[in-house]
């Protein structure tokens, strides 16, 4: 072998340190996804424990993850300050501090803000994932991540099923006891593995003008979609509307000292990406609370039943996203990302025919596989394109506006859900499967945006190059 290829061989191994750091940062993702999953599962009988209508038991995910929005913004500016590995661990302990939270809860109202702590520490856990694998990682970042990333998407299989389990031998608080023997496990991997903090040398102020105008404007726009029928609730969504537009003045003024630089959007590729994540998680979380529903209360399934068969979503996915990298690479980036929006839309079409004829759980299964398959195959080119499209010294201010426009599509979609299910709910009497069927031609609907986003990708697209 040349000195030039085992150079480049060299060059392209992942360092063992990313594993190490993949080790630990792997534990919040898939600790959040099967707290996702499970709770999705046991809405309805949550609800009826805590004698309360699914639309206030919907705020158990709404809640959570409005939270995790809010606080998205002050994930870069909290590392700057703080660094890298403080906030890690402590966001970690408070997520877990607040399972067992919610596990104690004895009313709705109790869980409710149990689950707002939750998704306040979640929403700066969150992005620190791909963070901290990208900073050891380097230009290996895609292929690492590629790798990375197939054990989360085992809790879609284990969530769903556990949840099941866990309800036909024990009560709903164990759902979120669950979490408290990986939380230890996390914390005492983070602090010997995780590598000690940088800060930066030239520190941002933090834009407390512009998180006052963000954080009363997404809770705004949230709740006002929530209770549109109500008088309230249509003066919340303009006042949060009007927040949110204050935020983008105030943000085009002070650019990059901004907590979100909103001129980053100018780039088309970047609000493309941007676009797709949105849609994609929306549809995402909106079938995680769709489906349960629509089998546990319109087909009249167990929790066990319904969660073996909403298993097969993630089976899908694991099925799919070892592939992304090969077919992003032979196909293209508006290929791939388009033709999983295109397939995750057509595993939703049996479930209209479903409706208006028969339930047949083989459909379902196939079906829900499918959408899994397809959703597996979204994200990661649009990444990737919204990576590729902006300079290096931006990177940190992208990935967190990034992340708040794909986190904004699950509260929004599954809000926009909850409100036309509890219209629907409210114009039928009885318990057929026909009173889902509004909801789920709008789910329909959001799957129709994703695959318009992803076709707007471009056809192939350049690496970032090596920071």
């Amino acid at each position: 072998m040349s000195s030039p290829t085992r150079s480049a061989d060299a060059s392209n191994r992942i360092d063992p340190m990313v594993w190490r750091v993949a080790v630990v940062v792997l534990i919040a993702p898939i600790m959040t996804q099967v707290d996702s999953t499970v709770v999705n599962v046991a809405l309805s009988t949550i609800g009826q424990s805590l004698h309360t209508s699914i639309a206030s038991a919907q705020w158990i995910i709404s809640g959570y993850l409005l939270a995790m929005a809010l606080m998205l913004p002050l994930n870069g500016w909290l590392v700057d300050r703080v660094g890298a590995k403080r906030i890690y661990l402590a966001c970690f302990s408070a997520f877990t501090l607040a399972s067992l939270l919610c596990g104690a809860a004895r009313t709705m109202d109790e869980l409710i803000c149990a689950r707002i702590a939750q998704g306040l520490a979640g929403g700066v856990l969150t992005p620190m994932t791909q963070m901290m694998i990208a900073r050891v990682a380097g230009k290996n970042m895609a292929r690492a991540m590629g790798y990375v990333t197939v054990p989360i998407l085992v809790a879609p299989v284990v969530g769903p099923v556990l949840a099941g389990a866990i309800l036909a031998h024990a009560t709903w608080p164990w759902l979120f006891y669950l979490n408290l023997p990986l939380g230890v496990l996390g914390v005492i991997l983070a602090v010997r593995l995780l590598p000690r903090d940088t800060l930066a040398e030239h520190k941002r102020p933090f834009d407390f003008p512009g998180f006052m105008l963000i954080s009363p404007g997404l809770v705004g726009v949230i709740y006002g979609l929530q209770n549109s029928s109500l008088t309230l609730g249509k003066c919340t969504l303009l006042v949060g509307t009007l927040f949110l537009g204050g935020f983008f003045l105030h943000s085009i003024r002070r650019g990059s000292a901004s907590l979100i630089d909103v001129r980053i959007f100018r780039s088309r590729i970047f609000s493309v990406a941007a676009a797709t994540q949105f849609c994609a998680n929306g549809i995402m979380f909106g079938r995680q609370l769709l489906i349960p529903l629509y089998l546990i209360t319109g087909c009249a399934l167990s929790p066990a039943q319904a969660g073996w068969l909403i298993s097969a979503i993630g089976v899908g996915m694991m099925c799919s996203f070892p592939l992304v990298g090969f077919l992003t690479d032979r196909y293209g980036c508006r290929a791939v990302s388009a033709g999983g929006a295109c397939l995750a839309l057509l595993g939703m079409l049996p479930f209209l025919w479903m409706i208006e004829h028969q339930f047949s759980p083989v459909w379902a299964a196939v079906s829900l596989f499918a959408a899994g398959a397809g959703q597996g195959t979204i994200n990661i080119p649009s990444i990737t394109a919204a990576y590729s499209s902006i300079p290096k010294d931006r990177m940190p201010l992208a990935n967190t506006a990034l992340n708040i426009a794909q986190r904004l599509g699950a509260p929004i979609a599954t809000t926009l859900l909850a409100m036309v299910m509890s219209l629907s709910m409210h114009a039928t009497t009885n318990a057929e499967p026909r009173r889902f069927l509004v909801v789920f031609i709008v789910l329909t609907g959001f799957h129709l945006m994703t695959l318009g986003a992803a076709s707007f990708l471009p056809l192939r697209i350049h690496r970032p190059a090596e920071s």
